[in-house]
């Protein structure tokens, strides 16, 4: 006689820059599975790839690319999912740099919120006629260049993949159709002020936002900002 399948309750996250409204399921033991494999490996392409997966089990709504989705909506996604497999309330240790005594502080991962900067744009101005557009890095771009070892290179990689479209007057030139080398060149010319400008596009994109607050041994209250997927899970 065959086993019943068990009912998996589902819920909806709404994802901040794709404003797409995903249903999914919690994770499950293999998913579980699936997860601590990759910690284990401690290889970060494979623990990128494995959250990549779950999340494309867990989600019920049809025809969602994982693949192409920003970095931020796949940190949203994981936690929003974690929430609701595991338990919302995570523990995390912080070794305070004032006293140096770890502390240990409680994260309600329902009430993890997306901050947006009213100063961010996508676009690029470089004079009145030229410019270009901006997009997000996506989980896929981080995994490929992950291995990348100077920390310029590796801007320079991102930054390579997230230019979208030049345009010069009326015409324009989609990125993914430009060599790598034609983009280095475009990127090389460009004066300092216009690449502080794509710094700035970085700066200010929407990112994950957590206060943690405690008081210390020394009296003083203290505040541990959350902003990335590795803050929330690895805090050490």
């Amino acid at each position: 006689m065959a086993l019943p399948k068990i009912e998996h309750p589902t819920f909806d996250v709404s994802l901040p820059l794709t404003k797409q409204t995903v249903r999914c399921r919690p994770f499950l033991v293999k998913e579980e599975k699936i997860l601590l494999t990759a910690l284990q490996s401690e290889d970060n392409a494979e623990i990128i790839n494995s959250i990549k997966q779950v999340i494309n089990n867990c989600i019920v709504t049809e025809g969602i690319d994982v693949e192409s989705l920003p970095t931020l909506d796949i940190e949203l996604l994981f936690i929003r999912i974690r929430a609701r497999s595991v338990n919302n309330v995570i523990k995390l240790a912080y070794r305070d740099n004032e006293d140096n005594k770890r502390y240990e502080v409680e994260v309600n991962l329902d009430d993890v919120i997306v901050l947006f900067d009213d100063t961010h744009t996508n676009k690029i101005k470089i004079n009145d006629t030229t410019g270009f557009t901006m997009k997000y890095p996506t989980a896929d771009i981080n995994a490929k260049i992950s291995a990348t070892d100077s920390e310029a290179d590796l801007f320079f990689d991102i930054l390579k993949n997230c230019i979208e479209k030049i345009y010069v007057g009326e015409d324009e030139y989609s990125a993914v159709d430009s060599t790598q080398e034609e983009l280095n060149e475009f990127l090389e010319s460009l004066e300092v002020k216009t690449f502080t400008m794509i710094q700035e596009f970085f700066a200010t994109s929407p990112k994950l936002h957590y206060e943690v607050k405690y008081t210390n041994s020394s009296g003083n209250e203290r505040v541990i900002v959350l902003s990335t997927l590795n803050d929330f899970f690895t805090l050490g």
